[in-house]
């Protein structure tokens, strides 16, 4: 867990810890599938996507989560 725990906390990415960042692109990829699942209801310009993507893009999110709640479990343990 040392690993994650240096990962979290001993990278930055500007003024952030790398946890900060993970976190920002997890929030962002769950914003973007449900805006993708939501069809033409957010703006005209978005096209209908294939479920393939919205899947695609739910399956990254969760990997990113499952990688912030292992940066944040890992100063506990």
């Amino acid at each position: 867990m040392s690993f994650f725990s240096d990962l979290a906390y001993g990278a930055y990415v500007g003024p952030l810890p790398m946890i900060a960042v993970i976190g920002f692109v997890t929030y962002a990829l769950i914003l973007s599938a449900s805006i993708l699942a939501s069809g033409k209801r957010w703006s005209r310009r978005i096209r209908r996507v294939p479920v393939s993507v919205h899947r695609g893009v739910g399956i990254v999110a969760v990997l990113f989560a499952t990688l912030h709640l292992l940066m944040g479990v890992s100063l506990y343990v």
